[in-house]
């Protein structure tokens, strides 16, 4: 047993983690204290990295105008992303809530900087996306403590990464990773929304193990929930 947490501190953990939600409907007009926002910024701040490069910055987005043309660029990508379903799946996809851009106290995009650097970065010679994946524990660190402050994230990856460089003027090498809604939930769901609203079914832990070698996983059903 670990003498570094308490029985208490490790089950605050896992219990952070378990109630973690990707969340949609927030609720407007209520703004998010500074305090909490540096607390949850500087959680993801400690996130590992490879070769401790740190690859991340935070993009804090507040103009309600700026909100509106990045929502504009989810509205086009959600049309595009509708035709690769079925017909029965394209209408339910269609009625799936999937961002609160303009609803949220704040959006807020993490970036990864991949530009040159005088020297080259530990760990990445063989594996450079190793930049990105550190970025995304930046991500994850920043979701699991807005969920203790009781403050929901919801990730929006429908819309364009161009349009994301050119509304919060990322200069050439910098690329955004994750583009955030971030602000208090009218609720959290007790499961996951698309797991609520059956669009997909949890996969079984033991269906993700593999010991010594890949084996090929049991197939979900694709195409009915």
């Amino acid at each position: 047993m670990s003498a570094d947490f308490s029985a208490e501190a490790r089950e605050a953990v896992y219990t952070a983690i378990a109630r973690r939600r990707d969340v949609r409907h927030f609720r407007p007009g209520v703004e998010l204290p500074a305090e909490v926002l540096e607390r949850i910024l500087g959680a993801a701040h400690l996130a590992p990295s490879v070769g401790y490069s740190q690859p991340w910055d935070f993009v804090l987005v507040r103009d309600r105008a700026r909100r509106a043309r990045i929502r504009q660029s989810f509205l086009r990508c959600r049309e595009i992303e509708a035709e690769r379903f079925s017909a029965e799946r394209r209408e339910k996809y269609l009625s799936l809530r999937l961002e609160g851009i303009e609803e949220s106290s704040l959006n807020l995009c993490v970036t990864v900087d991949l530009r040159p650097t005088k020297e080259a970065i530990l760990g990445t010679t063989v594996q450079p996306e190793a930049l990105r994946w550190s970025a995304c524990c930046a991500v994850q660190n920043l979701w699991l403590a807005a969920r203790v402050e009781g403050v929901g994230v919801g990730w929006v990856s429908i819309v364009e990464p161009r349009v994301l460089r050119d509304e919060l003027g990322l200069p050439p090498g910098v690329e955004p990773i994750a583009y955030l809604c971030v602000g208090y939930p009218v609720a959290f769901g007790a499961r996951p929304l698309l797991e609520e609203n059956g669009w997909r079914s949890r996969r079984p832990l033991a269906s993700a193990v593999h010991d010594e070698c890949y084996r090929a996983p049991l197939k979900q059903g694709d195409e009915t929930p």
